[in-house]
C-alpha cells in the first residue's frame, strides 16, 4: 500500500493577487509592510468577486497552515484584522440580502431532505454520476481540495462555544472526520489519497490559484463563521447542512468513480462518506442543533442563517461548474494538463 506523504507537512506559497485588496494583502505578508485600508477598497468589491474572495482566503489562511516565509505572527496584525473585518462584512451583508431566512432552523433543514425525483440538472453529483467524465471529476477534486485537505477544522472552532448535548454531540462527529483515533482514517488524508488516485497534487493548497471565487467563498464561509463566537449558531447551521447533504451526494459521487473506473482509494473517501453522514445526519439535527436551541433559542435564526448561506453559494459553485463543463471547457482558472487514467 503506498503511504502519503502529510499534505499539511509544509506551509503553501502564497498565491497570486487578483486585485487591489488581495494584493495589499499579499504585498503586506510577503513585505511585513503596513495594510492601507483604501477608503472605499473593501465597501465597493463584489462580494462574490476573485479580489475579496482570494483577499479574505488568504487572510483566513493564516489561522490554519499559514503560507512560505509569512511569520506566524501575522495571524493577529491588528491591520491585518481590520481589512478582514471590512472584507467579512462586506460578504456577510451580501449573503444576508441573497441568503434571507424563510423558516425556523428545523423547517429550513428539513427542506434538506427532499430528494428531487429522477436527476437533478442542477447538481453536480448527479451530473458526475450520470454521465460526467474523469476530467470534470478532477476539475471537482481540485476545488474541493481546498475544504477537504483540511476537513473539519473549521467546526472545530464552534466546540468551546457549546456545551451540554450539543458540545457532546458535536465532539462525536468531529472525532469520527478526525479518523476516530486512527492517523490513516483522517477524512482529509482520505482526500489525499483519492487525489492520489486521479493523479493530482496532494499538497495542501497546491490548487489555491486555480480556484475561481465561488469555490474559495464556499469556504471562506466557514472560517467566517467559525471565527466569530456570534456567528456560532450560523456554523451549526453549516456544519448540519455539510451533514445532512453529505450521504445522497457522496453515494452518487462514489458511483461515478466506479463507472469512471477510479482506484479504491478515490472510492474509499466517499464510500466513508455513505454510512457515517447518515448516522451523523441524524446525531447533528436532534443534539448538535437540537442541543444548542434548547439552552439558546434565540439562535434559531442564525442557524437557519447558516443553512441557507451554505445552500445559496453552494448552488453557485454547481451553476458556474455545470455550465463551464456543459460548454466542454474548464471550470478551473488553470486548467490541469491532460491525464492518462492507464
Amino acid at each position: 500500500m503506498t503511504v502519503l506523504a502529510e499534505s499539511r507537512s509544509l506551509e503553501p506559497k502564497l498565491p497570486a493577487p487578483r486585485g487591489p485588496s488581495s494584493a495589499r494583502v499579499i504585498s503586506a505578508l510577503q513585505d511585513r509592510g503596513l495594510v492601507v485600508i483604501a477608503h472605499d477598497g473593501p465597501h465597493s468589491a463584489d462580494p462574490y468577486g476573485d479580489d475579496l474572495q482570494l483577499a479574505l482566503y488568504v487572510l483566513y489562511e493564516l489561522h490554519y497552515q499559514g503560507f512560505q516565509g509569512v511569520a506566524a505572527e501575522r495571524e493577529w496584525d491588528p491591520q491585518l484584522l481590520a481589512l478582514r473585518r471590512a472584507l467579512e462584512q462586506r460578504f456577510l451583508d451580501a449573503l444576508r440580502a441573497d441568503a434571507p431566512v424563510r423558516a425556523d432552523a428545523e423547517r429550513t433543514l428539513a427542506e434538506l431532505l427532499v430528494e428531487p425525483v429522477g436527476h437533478d440538472d442542477a447538481s453536480v453529483s448527479h451530473h458526475l454520476q450520470r454521465d460526467g467524465e474523469l476530467w470534470q471529476f478532477r476539475e471537482y477534486a481540485v476545488l474541493r481540495s481546498l475544504y477537504h485537505l483540511k476537513e473539519a477544522d473549521p467546526h472545530a472552532w464552534v466546540i468551546p462555544r457549546l456545551h451540554g448535548r450539543a458540545k457532546a454531540a458535536m465532539v462525536a462527529v468531529e472525532y469520527d472526520e478526525f479518523g476516530a483515533g486512527r492517523a490513516e482514517d483522517i477524512h482529509a488524508r482520505l482526500f489525499a489519497g483519492l487525489m492520489a488516485d486521479l493523479g493530482l497534487e496532494t499538497t495542501y493548497g497546491h490548487y489555491l490559484d486555480a480556484a475561481p471565487a465561488a469555490a474559495l467563498a464556499t469556504v471562506n464561509l466557514m472560517s467566517l463563521f467559525g471565527l466569530h463566537r456570534s456567528l456560532r449558531g450560523a456554523l451549526v447551521g453549516h456544519f448540519a447542512t455539510v451533514e445532512t447533504t453529505s450521504s445522497p451526494g457522496s453515494r452518487r459521487l462514489a458511483q461515478a468513480l466506479r463507472r469512471m473506473g477510479a482506484g479504491a482509494a478515490a472510492q474509499r473517501f466517499y464510500d466513508e462518506h455513505v454510512e457515517a453522514d447518515a448516522v451523523h445526519e441524524q446525531v447533528v439535527r436532534r443534539e448538535v442543533v437540537g442541543g444548542l436551541l434548547e439552552v439558546e433559542p434565540g439562535l434559531d435564526a442564525d442557524v437557519a442563517f447558516g443553512v441557507r448561506a451554505t445552500s445559496f453559494l453552494e448552488e453557485r459553485l454547481a451553476t458556474e461548474l455545470l455550465d463551464s463543463w456543459r460548454q466542454g471547457h474548464s471550470a478551473l482558472r488553470d486548467p490541469l494538463p491532460s491525464h492518462d487514467a492507464s
